[in-house]
């Protein structure tokens, strides 16, 4: 069941400017009315849930296979309203996927969404970035990689990094805010010998926590409004798929592996109690030693994960995990609420209870030195005639150059300094550099924050500072993608690309999207 040219004529993706750009930018459902107060879901009535983890489809000697279809579903967020959304297997967030270092997976994604958004009227293409994985070109969900409605594409994940909480996460070309906002977002987690070996929580003391914040329109759909293209602030936080959820937890230690999914917002963790969050992972996986705080903020994109003891606490205590905000999000009443933890019982089982004083000693990541480096680039961020961009180029020139542009051309294997700039007082950037994983070295000529002392592949960029990271450029040569993860700033248009080395693979054509065969069922 091939799509026919005409068809391509009508999703706007033949011919000219609009092969590089080919569905318009996304309109915003500002005007459409607001859910009123008294229709809001009310804090801490919502039971917590966790994604389904997905099983393999199929198996062999070096490979898991899974199914995935990207198509609409429903939640629920406010009482009597269902709320159309677009997940991975129908769900939002979507499942999550477990795998094993050594172990390759092959994710297909079939992309069954609707020829339009029902409400912002753009054709949904699709490309999948899973997050946090050295994956090549043409599998790392570059934007223009798109695949349309009734294609799919098999993406190759090689699995040799540490243990680590990924995510994937749709990256299509100037929807990829609208596209994450509709619900296509889920955890992956990558685990080793090393993690395995450690007594931290582990099982169901393990626990995936997505946080995302939407505002609904009075019908229950999910409102659009990007306060012209500056960030979407919703007044509504969502923890995995639900509103101000309460959380039954034992009186022991779990892991929590905190991801922001936000659009735009960013957060700043801590307990009512006082108690503190040990943060014992990074974006690239274990820190080499555990570093208590009582607070912490987190950007768009980034994975700390986080270990909370309720042995503390009496049965029948309840702890609040809080949002204090950082500057220039749009707050509301209950955003700086996020969940509850009701102490229920004693603990069931004290295996893998404790927090070892050594994590990850052997980070090849956190070995790095800045005099290791052979150069130092300077990137600015900076918001210019309307559109965000990254010294002063936008994506649209990436696209018009063939996609032959880069911003920096780091040979293989080679160690590079990066500065990112923020001039501004107005925004903050979460900074996300594809491939690689970084050491943060310094921020406005200051040590990092304690939180950040493991490997990294998102860096806040905060309001007036300018971090350098260090990083080695490899494994794999080719163009990979850079970009502010606020997604209404890469959507309008803070996102370039570098090179690695000379002849990778190209992220585009080396490995297509394919039509969608009329014999395949509806959920693969």
């Amino acid at each position: 069941m091939e799509l026919s040219r005409r068809d391509l004529l009508k999703l706007g993706v033949l011919g000219g400017a609009a092969a590089l750009f080919p569905f318009g930018r996304t309109a915003s459902t500002a005007s459409l009315n607001r859910l009123a107060q008294s229709k809001m879901p009310k804090p801490f009535l919502a039971g917590f849930v966790v994604p389904p983890v997905l099983k393999p489809a199929r198996k062999d000697a070096t490979t898991d296979y899974y199914n995935i279809a990207m198509r609409p579903g429903t939640a629920s967020i406010a009482p009597g309203l269902p709320t159309p959304v677009w997940g991975y297997n129908g769900i939002a967030p979507g499942p999550t996927i477990k795998a094993t270092q050594g172990r390759r997976v092959v994710m297909r994604q079939i992309n069954r969404l609707p020829l339009k958004h029902p409400q912002l009227g753009y054709t949904p293409l699709t490309s999948v970035h899973l997050h946090g994985s050295a994956s090549l070109p043409q599998h790392d969900g570059y934007a223009n990689d798109g695949t349309l409605p009734k294609q799919w594409k098999d993406y190759r994940y090689p699995n040799f990094q540490d243990a680590r909480t990924l995510w994937y996460h749709d990256h299509g070309i100037m929807h990829t805010g609208p596209n994450v906002y509709m619900g296509l977002a889920a955890q992956y987690h990558l685990h080793d010998a090393t993690e395995a070996a450690l007594p931290i929580p582990k099982g169901a003391y393990d626990v995936p926590l997505i946080v995302n914040d939407v505002m609904l329109t009075s019908t229950g759909k999910l409102l659009w409004n990007d306060d012209d293209r500056s960030g979407l602030f919703g007044d509504i936080i969502m923890v995995n798929g639900r509103p101000w959820p309460a959380m039954k937890v034992e009186r022991r230690k779990y892991r929590f592996r905190m991801l922001n999914a936000s659009i735009s917002r960013s957060y700043n963790w801590r307990l009512d109690s006082g108690e503190p969050l040990v943060v014992i992972g990074t974006d690239g996986g274990l820190i080499p030693t555990p570093q208590p705080v009582t607070n912490f903020r987190h950007g768009n994109g980034e994975r700390y994960d986080v270990i909370i003891d309720f042995e503390k606490y009496p049965v029948g205590r309840r702890v609040l995990l809080e949002n204090l905000s950082n500057k220039n999000n749009i707050d509301y009443d209950g955003t700086g609420k996020v969940m509850a933890f009701d102490v229920v019982a004693n603990a069931s089982s004290t295996v893998d209870n404790t927090i070892p004083d050594v994590l990850n000693p052997h980070s090849e990541v956190m070995a790095l030195e800045e005099s290791m480096a052979v150069a130092t680039r300077r990137f600015d961020l900076k918001r210019r005639h309307g559109e965000w961009t990254i010294n002063g180029v936008t994506w649209k020139e990436v696209a018009e150059s063939g996609f032959q542009f880069s911003l920096a051309n780091p040979a293989l294997n080679s160690v590079e300094v990066w500065e990112f700039v923020n001039e501004s007082g107005g925004w903050f950037h979460p900074f996300h550099v594809h491939l690689i994983d970084f050491k943060i070295l310094d921020r406005n000529g200051l040590p990092p924050m304690a939180h950040e002392l493991g490997p990294k592949d998102v860096v806040y960029v905060g309001e007036e500072e300018i971090v350098r990271v260090v990083a080695r450029f490899g494994p794999h040569s080719g163009r990979y993608m850079m970009h502010c993860h606020n997604l209404v700033h890469e959507d309008h248009d803070m996102m370039g690309q570098f090179e690695v080395g000379a002849g990778g693979d190209d992220p585009v054509s080396a490995d297509p999207p394919r039509p969608l065969p009329a014999t395949w069922p509806i959920g693969g």
